[in-house]
């Protein structure tokens, strides 16, 4: 009786010992599997943090200088291929252009100067300056005679004594009178007179003074609005 005892005890104690060993195996297992995973977390967080740390000593525009240079290689390289082929970049090029990015790219070239009406007089003398600007056509057989007749006065220095030496050609003269009579001309078709108000306040004592009065009121007009209803109902202190 006692030998069976001893055996049926051996019998139970080996399978909980096995069981023992198998959880402590799986436990050590997962214990390196997370042991693995959080080197690589730090690996890839040391990583990241380099390569941040790179991305904030650039240029504020570095990514836009970037994707610029790689579209100039990119362009030079196609235009080497054409060159080599014997064929044309810019028939190349329009080929495969689609019809939508063709018409997107010109509505965007009409909204380079958009008119966004009268807003200033300074910024309707920049707009003016910037149209007759790209209507200039330089005469460069002109600036080449000009730079042979002054020599090294053609750049002058503290030194030199060519101020109000150089006469202007009759062409450019001619060129000029032609320019400011097309403005005259432009601007007389929108200098039209107002249509006269029988019903608004008379506050001016003539036509100048009129005039003056609306600029004043385009500009103050808001700051003033509560002193003028002051003085009309005669509670102006």
């Amino acid at each position: 009786m006692a030998s069976c005892a001893e055996g049926s005890a051996s019998i139970s104690y080996e399978p909980t010992e096995s069981a023992a060993s198998q959880k402590r195996g799986e436990r050590l297992r997962k214990f390196r599997e997370l042991h693995f995973k959080r080197n690589e977390a730090c690996k890839l967080n040391h990583k990241e943090v380099v390569e941040e740390d790179k991305r904030l000593k650039l240029p504020t525009n570095w990514e836009a200088k970037k994707a610029r240079l790689e579209w100039e290689l990119m362009t030079d390289e196609k235009k080497k291929e054409c060159a080599a082929k014997g064929e044309d970049y810019d028939r190349v090029k329009l080929l495969e252009i689609s019809a939508e990015d063709a018409e997107r790219w010109e509505r965007k070239k009409k909204k380079k100067n958009p008119d966004p009406g009268f807003s200033g007089y300074a910024e309707a003398q920049l707009r003016q300056y910037q149209r007759l600007t790209k209507q200039i056509k330089p005469d460069m057989d002109g600036y080449e005679r000009q730079r042979e007749q002054c020599g090294e006065d053609f750049h002058p220095t503290s030194n030199s004594l060519i101020h109000g030496t150089h006469v202007p050609s009759k062409e450019g003269i001619d060129c000029m009178v032609e320019d400011v009579e097309k403005q005259i001309e432009k601007r007389a078709k929108y200098s039209r007179r107002r249509a006269y108000n029988d019903g608004a306040d008379i506050d001016y004592i003539n036509e100048r003074n009129a005039k003056f009065n609306k600029k004043a009121e385009r500009f103050y007009g808001k700051y003033t609005a509560e002193i003028k209803q002051n003085l009309e109902r005669g509670t102006a202190v």
